[in-house]
């Protein structure tokens, strides 16, 4: 990297990674700055054995980090982590490298206690804190982050993980379909968190016939379920187009510190789909839930009676829920809402209207 940069962004993955392309591509696309962006490596993930396949372009991701750390850029954000193999060293020097640094994070990364060799050997709890003791500021995506971060630093903003309405095709009927159809939408990493409420949907399917349509990947891995589930390859387009077509969004979580982090995604996209939805109420999906006036649900039997209270319920309940839902994404937590807000955090003019 030549001379000296003056927009630089730092990601742990490609636009196809969900966090990357909400938290970083999506913003880029929408300011005037013209950024220089790093994405370790290209890849969709930072999966040891997706890494190994790679040697070469990691290889040329390490090396593009030392470039940037030397090319000392004006203004730099980094997201998540700067490399899957560092300690913490790049993330340090490379905020500490710019003359104004921002580091955003999306997840509870100070809590991930994540197994397997990897990331004992590059923890990302520690990555985080050391990636917020070096910034000059800190873009946290839901108030939980942004409280564990305000300990440790004195300019933290929070900014939640957005959508675009207008990117989903809306919801036109809400009568159900026959079968009925539930939906979840996510990566293979988190899958199985539908696992967790197997007894439910079960006994849903049992009682109503209802399917499960899963837009992610195409793998079988839900063992029994799998006898109820139609899989969709998540593209852009499916992304954007398949949850108009379900009757019930569905977002499980397990009741972990790690989950309390999370930004509830997933229930913002049926949200901006307008599909009415059940989800664990942990976190900010509590929020979520209530500005959406959806129900939330702990165990087995709470998940059987609020899915089947929405499938029980009428056309125009269905309705009234799913449009007051993407009203509510579109004021609340569409990036028109907050554009003005990120663009003051990385202290860029203000974007055209």
């Amino acid at each position: 990297m030549d001379g000296h940069p003056s927009h630089c962004a730092v990601t742990p993955y490609s636009r196809r990674a969900g966090s990357s392309r909400v938290r970083v591509f999506e913003w880029l696309d929408r300011v005037d700055a013209d950024f220089t962006v790093s994405a370790y490596a290209s890849l969709a993930d930072a999966a040891p054995s997706r890494l190994a396949r790679h040697p070469l372009a990691v290889a040329r991701a390490e090396l593009r980090l030392h470039r940037l750390v030397t090319a000392r850029p004006r203004r730099l954000l980094l997201h998540r982590e700067a490399s899957p193999l560092s300690r913490g060293w790049w993330e340090r020097r490379l905020l500490s490298s710019a003359e104004f640094a921002v580091y955003d994070f999306d997840d509870a990364l100070q809590w991930d206690q994540g197994g397997g060799l990897a990331r004992r050997l590059a923890p990302k709890a520690a990555k985080a804190r050391a990636a917020v003791r070096h910034a000059d500021r800190v873009i946290a995506g839901n108030d939980i982050l942004g409280d564990w971060a305000a300990h440790h630093h004195r300019d933290v903003v929070v900014i939640p993980s957005c959508v675009e309405p207008e990117d989903y095709a809306p919801k036109t009927s809400y009568a159900l379909h026959d079968p009925p159809r539930l939906g979840w939408i996510g990566s293979r990493d988190n899958e199985a968190y539908l696992l967790l409420v197997a007894g439910a949907l079960e006994e849903i399917h049992r009682r109503s016939g209802a399917r499960l349509t899963l837009v992610g990947t195409t793998r079988r891995s839900l063992g029994r379920l799998e006898a109820f589930v139609d899989r969709v390859a998540w593209s852009p387009h499916t992304e954007r187009t398949v949850l108009a077509g379900i009757d019930i969004g569905l977002m499980p979580l397990p009741a972990t510190r790690y989950s309390l982090g999370k930004c509830g995604y997933k229930l913002l996209q049926y949200g901006a789909a307008g599909v009415p939805s059940v989800a664990s109420p942990l976190g900010v999906n509590a929020d979520i839930l209530r500005r959406f006036r959806m129900p939330g649900a702990r165990d087995d039997g709470e998940w059987t009676e609020a899915i089947l209270g929405l499938l029980d319920g009428s056309d125009a309940v269905r309705e009234r829920l799913g449009r007051g839902a993407r009203a509510v994404v579109r004021r609340r937590y569409s990036y028109d809402a907050w554009l003005s807000r990120w663009t003051a955090a990385l202290e860029l003019p203000a974007a055209a209207s």
